[in-house]
């Protein structure tokens, strides 16, 4: 099994080391990263220029590719062919800080998952539940574990997990539970600053995001000292709006407003 490894943080990230380290005893690991931080990056994906990737050595000496291209690009690069063979399996992370809720939408380590997905390739995304204090070793173990178990266990090629360690000690952790997205909350603020040269610039700041603790969630499971692993599908329909919008009148409306306007 060859196993793609990527991250958000960047080639540099302690997190991205014990991740790759952990999987090795899974498979081969291919280690493709960004070589600057692109944290919040979200999909983004590089279509109108050219990347520039090169050999390089991650801290503890394993070879690996960096790219000045986002965390997706690193996929897509893995996928058709930098190294002439395509992964089995991508696992991204491990991101420094949670990924919960409706984080995932902003997060790059996340979209370099669900890249590989859209891929035909099962995709983990795995982040660690804390700013400070890492506990990598653990989370790290504990994904090739999960990997280990997964991908004997019939893996499809839609698979896609969000994984969330808490950043506590192992013999705190309080188990694994299987969780639906949570709601983040947010209290984002817009900062000003005043350039030497007169002119104006601005930062999105603000305290660390909470959420509603229901249960069931991301978020609460994480509050309860427990690893969190979402299953997600990239159909992103409102399907109970959709049933009630085809049964509701208003594509009549529509067309009888077109007919009108022609």
């Amino acid at each position: 099994m060859l196993i793609l490894v990527t991250n958000d943080d960047g080639i540099e990230s302690e997190g991205l080391v014990k991740l790759q380290a952990a999987l090795s005893s899974v498979g081969e690991v291919l280690v493709i990263a960004p070589e600057r931080d692109w944290t919040g990056a979200g999909h983004s994906k590089s279509l109108h220029k050219a990347m520039r990737v090169f050999e390089t050595h991650l801290s503890d000496g394993t070879p690996a590719y960096a790219t000045d291209g986002t965390p997706t690009d690193c996929v897509t690069l893995g996928v058709l062919g930098l190294i002439g063979r395509k992964p089995d399996v991508v696992v991204s992370g491990i991101n420094t800080g949670p990924n919960l809720g409706h984080d995932i939408t902003y997060s790059g380590t996340v979209a370099a998952a669900i890249e590989a997905t859209i891929s035909g390739i099962p995709g983990i995304a795995v982040s660690l539940g804390t700013y400070s204090g890492w506990y990598f070793d653990f989370a790290a173990e504990f994904a090739a574990r999960f990997l280990r178990i997964v991908m004997h266990r019939d893996p499809q090629q839609d698979m896609l997990f969000n994984i969330n360690v808490p950043g506590i000690p192992q013999d705190q952790i309080k188990g694994v539970e299987i969780t639906r997205l949570g709601q983040r909350i947010y209290r984002d603020v817009l900062m000003c600053f005043t350039e030497p040269d007169g002119g104006r610039c601005y930062r999105i700041g603000g305290e660390v995001p909470t959420g509603l603790e229901e249960e069931g969630t991301d978020i609460k499971a994480m509050v309860e000292g427990k690893i969190s692993i979402t299953p997600i599908h990239l159909d992103l329909t409102h399907h109970s709006l959709l049933s009630h919008l085809q049964t509701s009148g208003l594509m009549e409306e529509l067309n009888q407003a077109l007919r009108d306007e022609g």
